[in-house]
């Protein structure tokens, strides 16, 4: 039943995720958690991995939670699922798309589509930032906690790396790998001397 179950949910989630893979994982988190295969803070260690390793995050994402549900069988369905509908649509919608590419309908679709594709990257942000870098989710209760007392609602060693990254690879345009392998190495360093 598992099987079934990853097949369905990978399916719909190929099926229906427009903007690639980050707006993919919003669709991956919800259905995670409707069915209880991860926790959010082992969902947002697949995201990391998802990102070190090869490949579209989607995919990596979605072989990770099939791994982690069902095994290696699990994993093999749950990349095929979700990569499968994107596969048919081309073929189906190429023809098609060449056919009426200065359509001003398509135009004014697209132009409709590229905010929401936005809004699902920014969930999928907001749900790494809210197990990685605050140690609370996004509530009121949590922006009260940032402005009495700002070192118990944010995790300081996280800051520092995302702060370390962020400068590493917009004021120094370090290779994202060189800084995803330096964050690790930095990781290691930061939580092993606060003893995390």
């Amino acid at each position: 039943m598992i099987f079934i179950k990853l097949i369905y949910v990978f399916f719909k989630i190929g099926l229906f995720s427009f903007g690639g893979g980050y707006a993919m994982l919003p669709l991956i988190q919800k259905e995670i958690e409707i069915n209880g295969w991860l926790t959010s803070s082992e969902f947002a260690d697949i995201i990391a991995i998802a990102e070190m390793t090869p490949g579209p995050v989607a995919i990596n994402t979605a072989t990770f939670v099939g791994y982690k549900a069902a095994g290696i069988l699990g994993g093999a369905l749950a990349t095929t699922s979700v990569a499968l509908p994107s596969l048919i649509l081309a073929l189906l919608v190429s023809r098609i798309f060449f056919k009426f590419q200065k359509h001003p309908l398509k135009e004014t679709f697209f132009y409709g589509i590229r905010p929401t594709i936005s809004a699902l990257i920014m969930t999928a942000a907001i749900f790494v930032a809210e197990t990685c870098i605050f140690t609370q989710k996004f509530s009121l209760e949590l922006f009260k906690l940032l402005f009495t007392k700002p070192f118990e609602a944010i995790d300081i060693p996280s800051v520092i790396i995302f702060i370390t990254a962020i400068i590493a690879l917009k004021k120094f345009k370090i290779h994202p790998i060189l800084v995803i392998i330096g964050s690790g190495i930095l990781g290691g360093i930061v939580f092993g001397f606060v003893g995390i």
